[in-house]
């Protein structure tokens, strides 16, 4: 059978960076093929290539059998490829149906239906299990209702080849599970999925045939019933990883963090978390688990100053902090991992070095006679990439130019820097690769072994497992266990998640 897409010596090189080196891979009409490297392996802009983004600089793509060349994604449109981004291209204030339609809209009269939009979308997103209202306003709907959509664009064109870049980065377990379920049912209508991630339980779980790029080569094609999580990560990192390491016991000292009786509203006036009491202490890590909507983010929102308190108070060192600004919670020494990496953590315009400054820049290290040190700014710099690995290209350009795991690590490394005894972190390797994960988690040992106080939320149960010294279970906005990490398992706090076991906040 003829291959649904053959890449023939892909090349792509950048201002200092050689992305993709002489790549091949050959993919099969109906299959779900796992791409999988580090941040910076050349995913992304091979994906990019493929479907017209960029021009590559050598080698050749065929599709079907036929070679082709795309000045642009409407090209690719046009050959039956579609794409969901990491970062969606949605428009917010539009309809699902507007967006899935957008260029291709039906028209009555020389006006676009409206009517007839909702009723193809709908008939779409029905044919292929996309719950999806056609219409719904897009800023109202949570992110894996968002991944649909983007979904739907692709099968609105009718695209027999997707390419899904990352696509459960922002997902939490159950919306990833859910779009799983999607997946296999394209791949069962004889559709051809092409997967790019680093997390290889979904690349076991998941794909049939797998390629692992490594410095922008590829250096493996597995098949994946033939293989295991080990081999895979060998090939992407070059070395042995282990892949189920538990951070060491520490003995902590005292209270870093103290939080009393704290609630907060949440979206549409409703209470998003209620009398929340707990303490960090120094050296040690408190890890929060929970389904999304529980009230965890909101939580940490409040702790970190971007909501404001009902009631309750919050203290650090010993100082009231409840009512301070941000600047005085970081002044007092609170670092901030948030969620968002894009939106809140980093300011895409400004440069790398800028990114790994902010915050900082009233720090006397990086003044001279009132104004900008900018070479201290810049070895700073320079020295915090070197140190976690960010791979970047001038520290000078756009920090939007980062892979959306790179732009991850300049957000850890600018918190974890500059010495604050405490350390909010949300999701702190989400899109992080295999040896980025062991990277940072090593960094947060280190951070807790060297006195620090870690508030922690992932949803990645066996990261909480690995790394908290306490885990808090929150379900239904209220914080229903405290459990110790060496006498639980995942199902053990998946039953306080889903309140089929709730004992109060001893657990």
């Amino acid at each position: 059978m003829t291959p649904a897409l053959e890449l023939r010596g892909i090349t792509k090189r950048f201002p200092g960076v050689l992305a993709n080196d002489a790549i091949d891979m050959t993919v099969r009409t109906g299959e779900i093929h796992a791409v999988v490297g580090e941040n910076g392996a050349g995913k992304t802009t091979l994906m990019s290539i493929l479907f017209g983004l960029f021009p590559a600089d050598a080698g050749e793509i065929l599709v079907r059998g036929e070679p082709v060349r795309f000045s642009s994604a409407l090209d690719a449109i046009r050959a039956g490829l579609g794409m969901v981004h990491q970062a969606f291209r949605l428009f917010p204030t539009l309809t699902v149906a507007d967006n899935v339609v957008f260029r291709e809209e039906p028209t009555s009269r020389g006006l676009i239906d409206r009517s007839e939009s909702i009723r193809r979308v709908g008939d779409v997103a029905e044919r292929y299990g996309l719950a999806v209202d056609p219409t719904a306003v897009i800023e109202t709907l949570p992110v894996g209702v968002l991944q649909r959509v983007e979904i739907l664009k692709a099968l609105y064109r009718d695209a027999q080849i997707l390419i899904l870049d990352e696509p459960t980065a922002v997902l939490t377990p159950q919306e990833r599970d859910k779009l799983f379920e999607v997946i296999r049912r394209l791949r069962d209508t004889g559709r051809t999925i092409l997967f790019i991630t680093h997390k290889l339980g979904e690349v076991m779980s998941l794909s049939d045939r797998v390629t692992v790029l490594r410095d922008g080569r590829s250096v493996a094609d597995l098949l994946t019933a033939d293989t295991d999580p080990e081999e895979i990560a060998r090939h992407m990192t070059g070395r042995d990883v282990d892949l189920d390491q538990r951070a060491p016991a520490h003995q902590p000292g005292e209270a870093v963090l103290e939080v009393t009786g704290l609630s907060a509203t949440g979206e549409h006036g409703r209470k998003a978390f209620r009398e929340a009491s707990f303490e960090v202490r120094s050296g040690e890590i408190v890890g929060i688990a929970g389904i999304a909507g529980n009230g965890q983010n909101e939580l940490i929102e409040t702790v970190a100053g971007l909501r404001p308190p009902d009631e309750g108070s919050i203290s650090l060192n010993g100082a009231d902090i409840t009512d301070a600004e941000v600047l005085t919670r970081r002044s007092a020494g609170m670092a901030y991992v948030p969620e968002d990496r894009h939106g809140v953590g980093t300011s895409h315009r400004a440069s790398v070095w800028a990114n790994l400054l902010v915050g900082h820049q009233r720090d006397p290290a990086f003044q001279r006679k009132g104004w900008f040190d900018l070479r201290a700014i810049r070895d700073h710099a320079r020295s915090l990439i070197k140190t976690y690995g960010i791979r970047s290209g001038p520290i000078g350009a756009p920090v939007s130019t980062l892979s959306g795991g790179n732009l991850q690590k300049v957000v850890v490394a600018r918190e974890m820097s500059h010495g604050a005894p405490l350390l909010i972190a949300e999701q702190p390797t989400r899109g992080l690769d295999i040896a980025a994960i062991e990277f940072i988690h090593d960094r947060l040992v280190r951070f807790r072994d060297g006195g620090g106080a870690v508030l922690m939320v992932s949803a990645e149960l066996s990261e909480v497992l690995a790394l908290s010294s306490r885990i808090l279970v929150m379900f239904d906005g209220r914080i229903v266990a405290d459990l110790d990490p060496s006498k639980v398992t995942e199902a053990g706090i998946g039953l306080y998640m889903t309140g089929a076991h709730e004992d109060g906040p001893d657990g």
